[in-house]
């Protein structure tokens, strides 16, 4: 996608030290574009853990090249289920690291230490490309959702919670792909925006990205979505995913859970678009199976903006003795779910339809 007129990736190789890593830091969103590089294991763990980035996809790709990076500086075996296991503990919930992790162990514990970093990084820059296909086509199967809501001069209003744009994924995005290629084949589309308490990235990120975009859209306390449901301002809600179980429970930002109920209430179709590499294929049960991942107190205590005389400040906005806890996701059980839109379709959400799209992975898993 764009910034300011220059196409961007969400990660990619320092264009002098081909060997380390650019990314953009998505903390730093959207009051400034910084592009850190890094060089080492331990940086690209902190990118990770401290989200700068974030997105279960892109979560996946940094950590391969964390990998490559790692091999490059010991390309030893020790060193190897070293940054497997540093980079495994960044993040629980998202199934993609874990994929990503195991995807690049298979392959190198194979190779010649001497050829293990060439072959690190080639595998990484292949696990991107991969990303881009994929989410581009889950963008054109998720436009004939949008097409179908079309009339001739019709707006369709699509509610997305969290941010599952191009800057969560390695590019253009899960939930958002579909609304960019509806934007870009000339439909009227408009975002009602969820701000995403506590780390807001529905308002901070989303919008950003709508923004530069040019789609139209407007930003709502997560709250607000249940009324303008009943008011029959949402014509659809689609969500992006960290984790989806074989049997269709769905794994999102925390508020995911409410949308569903609210969206099930007032008859309006909740879809979940994601890659198939965030399907875990071990779990039925989400509520038994997710990991949820507790975050810091002070993502809740605190907020950071703009102050009024410009420059960023961060506030306390809760009193000083009152207990806070932070879970980062919650589950949706499939059931709340009207489809699924994947790479290679949408589908119901259910342990029969995931099989039938995905029966590699199903047979894989019965074994």
């Amino acid at each position: 996608m764009k910034i300011d007129g220059t196409a961007f990736r969400s990660l990619w190789l320092d264009e002098t030290d081909r060997w380390s890593l650019r990314i953009i830091d998505q903390t730093k969103l959207p009051w400034a574009v910084e592009m850190p590089r890094l060089t080492t294991l331990d940086q690209v763990a902190h990118a990770i853990s401290a989200m700068l980035v974030r997105g279960a996809p892109l979560i996946g790709a940094t950590a391969a090249y964390g990998v490559a990076i790692a091999m490059r500086a010991d390309p030893s075996d020790a060193a190897l289920q070293q940054a497997i296991t540093t980079l495994s503990a960044t993040r629980p919930t998202a199934i993609n690291l874990r994929w990503a992790l195991n995807r690049m162990q298979s392959l190198l514990r194979d190779h010649p230490k001497a050829e293990r970093a060439e072959v690190a990084y080639a595998e990484a820059a292949a696990i991107c490309d991969e990303d881009v296909a994929t989410n581009h086509a889950i963008g054109r199967h998720g436009l004939g959702l949008i097409r179908s809501r079309a009339s001739a001069g019709r707006r369709v209003n699509i509610l997305t919670h969290c941010n599952a744009g191009w800057i969560a994924t390695v590019d253009w995005g899960t939930a958002l792909a579909p609304i960019y290629l509806a934007h870009d084949e000339g439909i009227d589309v408009h975002v009602f925006v969820d701000e995403t308490r506590p780390r807001n990235q529905g308002a901070s990120l989303t919008a950003w990205e709508l923004g530069k975009h040019g789609v139209k859209h407007t930003v709502i306390v997560d709250n607000a979505g249940g009324h303008l449901m009943q008011r029959g301002e949402i014509d659809m809600v689609i969500v992006g995913t960290d984790r989806v179980t074989n049997a269709g429970d769905v794994c999102n930002k925390i508020g995911t859970y409410l949308k569903a109920l609210a969206a099930r209430d007032n008859g309006i179709p909740f879809y979940v678009a994601l890659p198939s590499s965030t399907i875990d294929w071990t779990i039925a049960d989400g509520l038994t199976g997710i990991p949820i991942e507790e975050r810091a107190t002070t993502e809740v205590t605190t907020m950071t903006g703009r102050a009024l005389d410009g420059s960023i400040a961060t506030i306390r906005i809760v009193p000083k003795d009152s207990l806070v806890v932070n879970p980062a996701f919650d589950v949706t059980p499939a059931r709340l779910v009207s489809g699924l839109i994947t790479e290679r379709g949408v589908c119901a959400a259910s342990a029969a339809a995931l099989s039938q799209m995905f029966p590699e992975c199903g047979r894989q898993n019965a074994v």
